[in-house]
């Protein structure tokens, strides 16, 4: 609807009302609701599901149109993120949120910060989804809301060309609204408290769930060791019940993100359920690490399984864990991938140990044999030395190419007398097209990382500590925030503005017209930032 038409439609509505309403002015509601474009959770899960599909789609003509996202621990951070997206690039167009269960325990737990366990309280995650979308809700208020006070300022001037062309901006309005990428962990438990957990979240407004196949109870942020894996059957029920609870509340196209963590993770539960050679169970157990038994009186409380017509013991440990063979991870992966997606996930995400275009591209590459259209998410993880790494691949790659590599120590490379070198130099570089060489090469639809606003927010605090409290005083707020954020163009300067103390004026002045009590009056110290 156009802003026209959604006053017309005030207009008629409080017409039928009567005498009664005749203090109620329709170009106000008609502003209003402009402003609250979303009504609940699932209208934004609808909304961001179907942009995702469109955007799935539009990777599958061309890899060069990925997708990113930056993971965000609260909803001003998102707000921000959205707001600076519009701002430098004009559309928030394959831009998305990334909600990381890491970041919800170490950062919104009632516990204090935790580790990557599933060990915080599971309504934190809807909780932080529907707070990430009441802040870029508020964005797209506070935005319209300028543009409707320049819409009052160009009718008072007689400018009927600026008024129009504001109009045209606001039914063209892109909202910040767009898709969360939501990390539900191992499902919080078994398969219906995953189902029910699901389901609380979509409400809240997540249009694509991402759900590890590790075991609920031993869960392990994917870059630590230790590590468990449960059976495709057991992962698989979690899996549809993320997309029951889709489909109970409407939401069709909801996308389901499968990550398996199956090549760090040497360990299972338990062995597989198998009813019949070669069946899914089967070719599960055939990872594990197993010897053959020859004299039973050897068997103390063992589990045995049959292997090729002979009776072999898997390897348990103390921890009554199961391990898998060595170098079977690779192959557990892509395994993994094409059983989720044989049974309804829309995604992949596989859990690697260093950034390696061609080590994820080798999986990918078979799981494509199986699934042509096959599509990852790939965390970009702050846990990844990413300057030693690719330091460290380009050194293997001019020695592999017989160039002179004798002025560098492979293992020193992070140091910073290699920062002005030419070998840094094209490390840098391959940094800097690793989303894009990935995207074409490895099949990544979606590139993120996880816990980027954990680190700013580390890094600036500690920069603005370092000069506030040292010889700098006060300068060190104004030169190195207050002054970057005027030149810069932070809205959040104005921080009473970006608040909502704008918006409430208005409002005001819609409830009680010239009595209006205001806020934004000459005396306010933001005309300061004007």
């Amino acid at each position: 609807m156009t802003y026209a038409s959604h006053i017309s439609q005030a207009a008629a509505t409080i017409a039928q009302a009567g005498p009664g309403w005749n203090g109620i002015d329709a170009e106000s509601v008609a502003r209003m609701q402009l402003q609250n474009r979303f009504n609940s959770g699932l209208d934004i899960a609808r909304y961001t599901a179907k942009l995702m599909r469109e955007d799935m789609a539009a990777y599958d003509a061309d890899p060069a149109n990925y997708t990113q996202s930056l993971g965000c621990w609260h909803g001003f951070i998102g707000q921000q993120k959205l707001i600076s997206i519009k701002k430098h690039f004009g559309s928030t167009k394959r831009r998305y949120l990334y909600l990381s269960g890491w970041m919800v325990a170490a950062l919104r737990s009632d516990f204090g910060p935790l580790p990557d366990q599933s060990m915080h309280e599971k309504t934190s995650v809807p909780a932080l989804i529907e707070e990430l979308y009441t802040f870029l809700k508020q964005a797209d208020a506070r935005e319209l809301g300028m543009i409707f006070r320049e819409i009052d300022k160009a009718r008072a001037a007689g400018d009927t060309a600026k008024e129009a062309e504001l109009i045209a901006q606001v039914d063209n309005y892109q909202t910040h609204v767009v898709p969360i990428i939501a990390d539900i962990d191992a499902g919080f438990g078994n398969a219906e408290a995953t189902y029910l957990l699901a389901k609380k979240m979509i409400e809240a407004g997540a249009c694509a769930l991402q759900i590890e196949n590790q075991v609920s109870d031993e869960k392990q942020c994917g870059h630590q060791d230790g590590k468990v894996t449960v059976p495709h059957e057991d992962f698989l029920a979690k899996v549809r019940a993320c997309r029951y609870a889709f489909l109970e509340l409407g939401i069709e196209d909801g996308i389901i993100v499968t990550r398996t963590d199956s090549l760090g993770a040497g360990l299972t539960k338990q062995i597989a359920f198998s009813s019949e050679p070669g069946d899914i169970g089967d070719q599960y157990n055939a990872f594990l690490d197993c010897e053959e038994i020859t004299d039973l009186s050897t068997l103390r409380g063992d589990v045995v399984i049959e292997r090729d017509g002979k009776l072999v013991r898997p390897k348990r440990l103390p921890s009554n864990l199961f391990q898998f063979r060595e170098g079977t991870g690779a192959d557990r992966c892509v395994l993994d991938c094409i059983t989720s997606l044989q049974n309804g996930a829309d995604l992949l995400w596989i859990e690697t140990e260093k950034p390696h275009i061609e080590q994820i591209a080798s999986m990918v590459d078979r799981i494509r044999e199986v699934i042509p259209n096959a599509k990852l998410v790939y965390n970009n993880s702050p846990s990844f030395n990413w300057t030693l790494n690719f330091r460290q691949q380009v050194y293997d790659l001019w020695a592999a190419e017989g160039k002179d590599v004798s002025s560098y120590e492979r293992a020193a490379l992070m140091s910073v007398i290699y920062d002005a070198t030419p070998l840094a130099a094209e490390a840098d570089e391959k940094i800097r097209t690793f989303q894009k060489d990935a995207a074409a090469r490895a099949g990544i639809f979606h590139h993120l990382i996880t816990l980027p606003t954990y680190h700013t927010a580390a890094l600036s605090t500690d920069n603005l500590a370092k000069e506030y409290f040292g010889e700098a005083g006060m300068l060190g707020y104004v030169a190195g925030v207050q002054r970057k954020e005027i030149r810069e163009g932070i809205a959040c300067v104005k921080h009473q503005n970006m608040s909502g103390s704008d918006m409430g004026d208005d409002h005001k002045e819609y409830f009680a017209g010239e009595a209006a009590l205001k806020a934004g009056g000459v005396h306010n110290t933001m005309n300061q930032f004007a």
